[in-house]
């Protein structure tokens, strides 16, 4: 198995986002999608990613709908993907995806973040080219060989195939979302769920001690409504 295999392994045994928090996001997804290629899913495959990751995450029709409904009103904000760089106590990288309509709020939250847990606040580039920016796709297994869809798909840019308890899980480099994403959908597969992740090309190994100054600093980070995901060179437990 690869990074991409021991990364989602680490993460999927950490705490994940309020389900509250996990709809907030999924709603500024679809904002940017709609804003950006328009509120028919048929037509705009951005926005089909995000519907199918709604499902993902049990969440209700009707909020898709109302988001949806919302996003097409040209006085709602739309929001603007910034990335944050920095360090955490003990030499840890970390990367903060957020999404915004207020840039200079948000950047002053970051950096407070930092600042108050003993970190440093980064400039643009200081830690990006530590992590790979991947996508991901996950199919059902039912009726499917991994290795064959391995060799099939490796043409269309999957470096990475493996299957869990929730299915078949794809990676691939970034720029390969849009091509893999079209031939699942020629080939008829359903798409469970599809994203982005960025992962660490080289993890550290931090003792208890260590782990709690820097997850007092991820949690803080977390917590904040413009932050979409926080990835880190932390080793995770389970890795």
């Amino acid at each position: 198995m690869g990074r991409a295999f021991e990364f989602r392994k680490g993460r999927k045994m950490k705490r994940w986002a309020a389900m509250a928090k996990t709809f907030t996001r999924i709603g500024k997804d679809i904002v940017m999608a709609v804003k950006e290629g328009g509120p028919n899913p048929e037509a705009n495959s951005r926005l089909r990613a995000v519907i199918q990751n709604s499902k993902a995450a049990n969440m209700p029709k009707e909020n898709v709908e109302r988001a949806i409904k919302k996003a097409t009103d040209k006085d709602t904000a739309n929001y603007k993907e910034v990335l944050f760089e920095g360090y955490a106590p003990h030499g840890i990288a970390i990367l903060v995806e957020t999404a915004t309509d207020n840039n200079n709020r948000t950047v002053a939250n970051i950096r407070s973040y930092f600042n108050k847990c003993n970190g440093t606040f980064g400039t643009q580039g200081s830690v990006e080219f530590m992590f790979d920016h991947t996508c991901n796709f996950r199919i059902p297994a039912e009726g499917q060989d991994v290795e064959e869809m391995e060799l099939e798909m490796i043409d269309f840019g999957v470096e990475e195939i493996f299957a869990d308890d929730d299915g078949i899980l794809m990676y691939a480099p970034f720029e390969s979302f849009g091509a893999i994403q079209k031939e699942l959908e020629t080939r008829g597969l359903e798409i469970l769920s599809s994203g982005f992740e960025r992962i660490p090309q080289i993890t550290k190994e931090l003792t208890a001690e260590q782990v709690a100054d820097v997850e007092k600093l991820l949690e803080k980070i977390e917590e904040d409504e413009d932050v979409m995901n926080v990835y880190h060179t932390m080793q995770e437990s389970g890795e």
